[in-house]
């Protein structure tokens, strides 16, 4: 046995160096040997130990059972849009059936190879230069499917196939770096534009809230003053007005009083004169603006009309124990003196 271990070579697939046959085989794993009696296909020989029959018995071929990666040359293909690229890959493939892998075709590695490369160029052929690089896995496996179908027959089954490189023409690749130069310039113009946009919204919303606090704190001030100082001053104002007329009232009714109101009439109608002038350029002046004794009888008598009601309906007010019937036309009848004057 020991004999025989050492005289069997190294196994290997495809290899013209086949162990010799002397009766007693040692099989190691993940391998399988190919024995044909009498030129026929006689049986598989399963890892261990083995007998066969000198010079009946011959070892065909030796089949490996691992997993086998085999590298795609490269080649030219078209895509598309007729670029021409230069693309290589790696196969992965494993033995599944070593009757039809050793009978079913010459050189299993040589025809999957072929294989590889024919439909790299097919899959190519269907995509745009753009999609080439953005469906890299979808070809892939489209590659590996075509591969399994017609290498069904041959039993060995594609595992996986990756492209390793992928080599464009120097114009082609200028001009997609070009066209990646003008689509980062549009996302750079995009964005600051946004940007831009964004500032304006904001600094537009900025000035809206400060619009609007500004109109509510002068509302607020408004309503501080009208409610606090405005309101104060016009009711002192008010009670100043109530007691300067009470003050005016009690002057008026005491001895002289219509002398003294018939002087601050006179006064005021000459004031007054004398300041029409200085506002305007137009002065509108009566017919008699000579005559002030006229003009104050005439003021006097107004104000006469006007305190008669009051002082009748004072008299009605008063008991009738203190009434005097001489005194309200007494006072009636000196203003009247006073305007004939």
């Amino acid at each position: 046995l020991k004999r025989a271990a050492r005289l069997a070579p190294a196994p290997c697939r495809w290899n013209s160096g086949l162990p010799m046959n002397i009766g007693v085989l040692f099989v190691p794993q993940q391998e399988a040997w190919v024995v044909e009696r009498m030129g026929k296909f006689h049986r598989i020989l399963e890892p261990g130990l083995n007998f066969l029959i000198p010079l009946l018995d011959r070892i065909r071929y030796v089949q490996s059972l691992k997993e086998i990666v085999i590298n795609v040359p490269e080649q030219s293909a078209f895509t598309l849009d007729n670029v021409t690229l230069q693309i290589d890959g790696v196969l992965y493939l494993r033995v599944m059936d070593p009757y039809k892998a050793s009978y079913g075709v010459e050189d299993p590695e040589y025809a999957v190879t072929q294989l590889a490369q024919t439909t790299m160029r097919s899959e190519l052929g269907k995509l745009s230069l753009d999609r080439v690089f953005r469906e890299r896995e979808s070809l892939n496996a489209s590659i590996v499917d075509a591969i399994n179908q017609a290498s069904d027959c041959w039993g060995i089954q594609c595992l996986r196939y990756e492209i390793k490189d992928i080599h464009v023409p120097p114009r082609v690749k200028e001009s997609m770096q070009m066209q990646v130069e003008a689509e980062r310039r549009k996302r750079a113009t995009v964005l600051e534009s946004e940007g831009t946009r964004e500032s304006a919204i904001n600094v537009a919303e900025g000035q809206k809230q400060a619009q609007i606090l500004a109109s509510e704190a002068e509302k607020a001030e408004q309503i501080n003053k009208a409610a606090g100082g405005e309101a104060n001053a016009m009711l002192v104002k008010a009670r100043a007005k109530a007691e300067a007329i009470q003050l005016l009232a009690a002057a008026l009714a005491q001895q002289h009083g219509n002398a003294a109101a018939s002087l601050s009439v006179a006064e005021q109608y000459v004031n007054a004169f004398s300041k029409i002038a200085k506002d305007s350029n137009t002065v509108l002046l009566p017919a008699n603006t000579g005559d002030v004794t006229n003009m104050v009888a005439q003021a006097l008598g107004i104000y006469t009309t006007l305190t008669k009601p009051q002082a009748v309906k004072t008299q009605d007010e008063m008991p009738p124990a203190h009434e005097d019937s001489h005194s309200p036309a007494t006072e009636v009848l000196k203003p009247e003196q006073g305007s004939s004057s």
